[in-house]
């Protein structure tokens, strides 16, 4: 029996490995660099038309759902985030690359709606569970059984072999793979993520995924990130496995014992994932068959399991039974759904507005400046060598900084000011009515607040400092709201590329021009 290693060494030797595209490749090599900017990623996927074109559609429908219409690759950048745009680049990569040839029991538009449906079922669970970015969740979850894909390129009628003895069992293929091959199909997953450079955040996920207690690292983050994306593998199963009872429990089981979700949480994912995979894969150009909906698989697999021992009016009376339960769950999905209407725009760890909520703010904001003539600034601050702190004093320190400053900052700015959650360490600021020179002030009193603020968590006193960048909107022209954006995040990058802890402020005729502390 060949090793693992060994294993791997054939899939590369007999070209099974799929290539990753050109621009996918480099995007991933950039967006691992700090220095890298929204003009860099948005000059780099505008070079394959067709891909920017794909982009634009899927950003423009209401898979994401903004007010607007996005019309540029750099608007899209700059609105969803370097995750967001990495998830879609790598997603169109691998769903539209060219068919390799594979054993004839392997089902691969199957394989592709399947995991399509992981990856949306992640973005799900992962809006219950954490504030944690969605996007890396969605991505791994559409390239976690990767490895699957692989082997039936590489062991052709082995493989099929094995997927008819597995007959649908995640577990027994499994088993399978490494009895009969020498690996299964998570390992060489995991291994073609680390060929194609992925940051651990994607592929430490794809090899732990069957198995999330197995991960022992210390990264909570990522913890998370793999427990959604098995239970998102769990719940594609119910829906295409065959067997969804089997899958069923096990789903329920364990999201209630790995996040204690709630009985109408849980409901909610698996009413809403039916609908949610549908309009993906318009958007994502897949031809997906209409599948009944989670609840109805399983409302018939229980009925085909107990017609052979039950009489016509025991059918009847469970039937009406479950169409009471149906209507029940819809009543407390209304309920739920009114309250995550009140709650949709905060962020969930600092309780500030969030990226969304934001960007209408920033929309309306800008046309009520341009209606009465008036000046608009934006603020953009990043906590300084906030990864290094996460790593040196753990995520809770971070967390704790990230809710700490944000409550700190809302004390300072006026009343009618907004202040929101941007991403990650960053947040945004938007000062209605507000000339540069006062913005510079705004921003100066804000970085000072911020050093001067004793950070204190479980007994130990942290210094935190922040960059700032100031962009104007005079009220008159034609700047659009991504250029103010970008003219922000331009002048932060420079505040940070000054030595931190500083404000600087763009000017269009020179470029920017700084006022540190």
């Amino acid at each position: 029996m060949p090793t693992k290693e060994e294993v791997f060494q054939r899939v590369i030797e007999t070209g099974s490995l799929p290539t990753l595209s050109t621009v996918a490749s480099k995007l991933i090599n950039i967006t691992g660099k700090e220095e890298t900017t929204i003009y860099d990623i948005s000059k780099l996927i505008s070079q394959d038309v067709s891909l920017s074109t794909k982009i634009l559609k899927v950003v423009n429908s209401s898979f994401y759902n903004f007010p607007n219409e996005v019309r540029t690759i750099q608007q899209a950048v700059a609105i969803l985030g370097t995750n967001a745009v990495r998830s879609l680049v790598l997603s169109f990569s691998f769903l539209n690359m060219e068919r390799p040839q594979h054993g004839a029991g392997f089902n691969y538009g199957r394989f592709w709606e399947e995991s399509l449906a992981a990856a949306v079922a992640s973005k799900l669970i992962m809006a219950k569970v954490s504030d944690q970015d969605p996007e890396e969740a969605f991505t791994v979850s559409l390239l976690q059984n990767l490895g699957k894909l692989i082997l039936a390129c590489a062991y052709r009628e082995t493989y099929d072999q094995l997927l008819e003895e597995a007959a649908g069992s995640e577990k027994r293929l499994l088993e399978l793979e490494d009895e009969r091959i020498g690996a299964n199909h998570a390992y060489v997953g995991g291994e073609a993520a680390k060929r194609w450079n992925f940051p651990d955040s994607l592929s430490i996920p794809i090899v732990y995924h069957h198995d999330p207690d197995s991960y022992s690292g210390d990264d909570a983050d990522l913890k998370t990130e793999i427990r959604v994306v098995h239970l998102a593998a769990l719940l594609a199963n119910i829906m295409y496995s065959g067997n969804p009872i089997d899958y069923h429990v096990p789903f329920r089981g364990r999201a209630q014992k790995m996040f204690k979700l709630d009985t109408a949480s849980i409901d909610e994912i698996l009413d809403q994932a039916n609908g949610d995979v549908a309009n993906a894969a318009i958007y994502f150009g897949l031809n997906i068959e209409g599948t009944a909906s989670i609840p109805e698989i399983l409302q018939q697999a229980n009925i085909e399991l107990s017609l052979l021992n039950m009489s016509y009016e025991q059918i009847n009376r469970e039937l009406v039974q479950s169409k009471m339960q149906l209507e029940k769950i819809t009543a407390e999905l209304e309920e739920k759904n009114t309250y995550l209407q009140e709650i949709a725009n905060l962020d969930g760890l600092t309780q500030i507005y969030n990226h969304r909520y934001f960007q209408e703010s920033l929309d309306k904001e800008i046309s009520r400046s341009i209606r009465q003539e008036n000046e608009l600034s934006l603020i953009l601050t990043d906590i300084d060598n906030f990864k290094k702190f996460n790593d040196f004093y753990g995520h809770q320190a971070g967390d704790y900084v990230l809710k700490e400053l944000a409550s700190l900052c809302t004390g300072v700015v006026r009343e009618y000011d907004l202040m929101a959650r941007y991403g990650g360490e960053e947040f945004v600021f938007i000062l209605p009515e507000t000339n540069q020179a006062d913005a510079l002030i705004v921003a100066e009193k804000i970085r000072a607040a911020v050093e001067r603020h004793p950070f204190s968590y479980e007994g130990d006193d942290y210094r935190v400092t922040s960059s700032f960048g100031v962009a104007v909107f005079s009220g008159v022209g034609k700047m659009k709201k991504t250029e103010l954006i970008e003219n922000a995040d331009k002048a932060l990058y420079t505040a940070k590329k000054k030595g931190r802890n500083r404000v600087e402020a763009y000017a269009e005729k020179s470029g920017w021009f700084g006022k540190s502390k």
